[in-house]
Parts: C-alpha cells; sequence; structure tokens
C-alpha cells in the first residue's frame, strides 16, 4: 500500500459486526464505520471513500434500497460497493450484483480474505481510473492533433484563395474585407432576429472562414480577362462567369475526401450562389428570391459593396455613400429588400471595418458590373 491510506466506509447497524471489520482493516485503511444507510448518505457529502462496504438486512433502509439511491447520484455513483451480508442464497448474492455491486462477501467472513478482496477492488479501480486519465489524454491529444491538421487545411485553402486574389493585382485585400463585411452583415442579422429558423445551428466562425472561398474559381480564369483594365465583352464575360463552376468543382474534389466537411459545405454555397440575382438574372442557375441560399446572398451583397468602395482594374473606388447608393438601387431586382433595409441600417459599421474605403466620386456604372 502507499503511504496515502485509501478512505473505506464500513456500514452496518450492528456495533459488533463493524468492529470485527475495521479491526480487520485499520491496518492498512483509514476506516469509517456508519451504522445506518441513511447516515452514509450524510457522510458522502464530506467524505469521498475508495470503497463502500455495505450490509444489506438494515432498518429504515436496507443496502439494496440503498444503493439504488447511490447509483441515481452522479455524484457518488462510480464509488464501488461491496455487500458485506449474512445473507448467503444465491438469489441475494444476484441481486446485488445486478443492483451494481462490485462483489458480494458472505458474514462471518476471514479477516485476511477480506482484506485481499478490498485491496484486488482498491487496485481494479485505481486501474480504471489510470485508463481513463490515459484515454482522456489520448483524445485531447487527438483533438488538439485534428485541430492543428485543420487549421493547417484551412491555411492551405486560405493560401490558394488568396493566389486567386493574387492574380489581380486592382482587388486588394477582397478576401478580408468581404470576409469582415459578411461578420457584421451576419451579426446585424441574428442581433435583429431575420430569417432565425433559416440561421439555427450555424457555425459563424467556421462560415466565416469558409467564405474566403467565394472566388476560389478565379484561379483557372485567364489573366487577360481577370486583368482587363475595362469592360468585358460579351463573350470575355461568358468565360468569366465559368469561375463559379470552377470553384464548384474545386469544392467537390475536395469533398471526396471529406465528405462531412462542414467548412465545405458552407464554401461551395457561397461560392455556387454568390452571384445569383433576387429577381432571377443572375448566374449560374438564374435562381430568384427564397431559391437562392441564405449565405448566397448575404456574399452577394458584401461582394458588390467592397468591389464599389476598392479600386478595379475597370474603375476607380466609390466613396461610401455612393456605394451605398448604388446597393440600394438593387433592392428587389439584385438583392433581397429584406435584406437591403439591414445593408442600409449597418453601412456605416460596414464602412468601418474596410480598410481603405474610397474616395472617388460616382461614374454611374450599373450594379451588375461589380464583384464579378
Amino acid at each position: 500500500m502507499s503511504d496515502a491510506r485509501e478512505l473505506v466506509m464500513l456500514v452496518d447497524d450492528s456495533l459488533a459486526n463493524l468492529m470485527i471489520a475495521k479491526e480487520a482493516l485499520s491496518d492498512a485503511y483509514t476506516v469509517i464505520t456508519v451504522p445506518s444507510a441513511l447516515k452514509m448518505f450524510e457522510l458522502l457529502a464530506r467524505y469521498a471513500p475508495k470503497l463502500i462496504l455495505l450490509d444489506v438486512d438494515m432498518p429504515e433502509m436496507n443496502g439494496y434500497e440503498a444503493i439504488k439511491i447511490l447509483k441515481s447520484n452522479p455524484e457518488v455513483k462510480d464509488i464501488p460497493v461491496i455487500f458485506l451480508t449474512a445473507m448467503s442464497d444465491s438469489g441475494s448474492e444476484l441481486r446485488g450484483l445486478s443492483l451494481g455491486a462490485v462483489d458480494y462477501i458472505i458474514k462471518p467472513f476471514s479477516a485476511p480474505l477480506l482484506k485481499k478482496r478490498i485491496e484486488l477492488h482498491v487496485l481494479v479501480e485505481a486501474q480504471k481510473k489510470t485508463l481513463q486519465d490515459y484515454n482522456e489524454n489520448l483524445q485531447q491529444m487527438v483533438a488538439v492533433k485534428t485541430q492543428t491538421i485543420l487549421k493547417l487545411q484551412n491555411k492551405v485553402l486560405q493560401a490558394m484563395a488568396e493566389l486567386a486574389e493574387g492574380r489581380d493585382t486592382f482587388t486588394g485585400n477582397h478576401i478580408e474585407q468581404t470576409q469582415r463585411c459578411l461578420e457584421v452583415l451576419i451579426s446585424a442579422m441574428l442581433e435583429a432576429g431575420i430569417y432565425r429558423e433559416q440561421t439555427v445551428g450555424w457555425d459563424i466562425d467556421l462560415l466565416l472562414q469558409s467564405s474566403q472561398m467565394h472566388d476560389i474559381g478565379k484561379i483557372a480564369i485567364r489573366d487577360s480577362i481577370l486583368k482587363k483594365p475595362g469592360k468585358l465583352t460579351e463573350e470575355e464575360f461568358e468565360e468569366m462567369k465559368e469561375h463559379v463552376a470552377y470553384g464548384v468543382k474545386f469544392i467537390e474534389k475536395l469533398e471526396e475526401d471529406e465528405e462531412d466537411s462542414l467548412y465545405l459545405q458552407y464554401a461551395k454555397i457561397f461560392v455556387h450562389y454568390h452571384h445569383e440575382k433576387w429577381d432571377g438574372s443572375g448566374y449560374p442557375n438564374n435562381l430568384a428570391g427564397a431559391d437562392i441560399p441564405l449565405l448566397g446572398q448575404l456574399m452577394s451583397i458584401v461582394d458588390v459593396y467592397e468591389a464599389l468602395v476598392s479600386v478595379r482594374c475597370y474603375k476607380p473606388a466609390f466613396d461610401h455613400q455612393t456605394s451605398v447608393d448604388i446597393v440600394l438601387q438593387g433592392k428587389g431586382r439584385n438583392f433581397d429588400p429584406v435584406l437591403i433595409d439591414l445593408f442600409e441600417r449597418c453601412s456605416e459599421k460596414l464602412y468601418r471595418h474596410i480598410k481603405t474605403p474610397g474616395n472617388g466620386k460616382s461614374f454611374g456604372q450599373n450594379i451588375s458590373a461589380f464583384g464579378q
């Protein structure tokens, strides 16, 4: 035994039995003697024994009734119980074991045998605790490793998204700025209780991270189109629109190995639907109204706003108010009227979340030219 003696609780209504059992165990354990089950429950509020020796045949509350209460209490249910009783029939023993006892010792008992049985159960409990601690540590290690891998995956995906963005020297910090604007708009929407049913269960941190992928498909678009300093021809615009399909294919390829990735599920929605328009004139599927996933609608708004206040190869940066006015012109046509009203209310906060707001003047461009 270790220097720190284990605490054992003896519960019996017979003083003689308590003295005999205590005498047998006191040289190896710290022993508390208890005259009734009711008193045992009082003492368990102050003591945490390693094991309880419990008599079956007691007045007021017998051992079977007591163990039922013990096992129903989360704070003490894991304390092992050994029935120490004169009831020697197999039916009584089976009942005791069925109720959760770890052993059933018949009185009168041999002191050396009692000590050995208790020593064995204390050792088993110690080994169980060691194994439990090991499993918990292992689970923690796995969780940390998993988080490390996820962070690495996200960093790789973010680097690819930034690579796609970086091919166009005019887009600047588009990914970061749309992400911050999206956070503002979603926070305002949740605070206002708008579309509450659709947002239940959203992992906001994860979906904000995944929003960085919304233009990943542009990595497949030719530089001559991506960097053209002027309006695209009809043929060029059709090719530009293909970045959505390229992005979706890229995400689906990743999903082959990560079918249950919520990150990729969010990312695919952003990629697929952020160019759809409320009136059905968008692409790639000409969806209209509520058929457009909410995340796609939100990204569409912040994507256009961020493009308006930023320098692009085909335009200077517009000032904040001009940009807001242009977005508002799309109410009911390009954007959900409810979300546009929300956008207008929080537009000043959006402005503060743009690092370098534009100071240019309106040149009257149509909103469809932005966020290509």
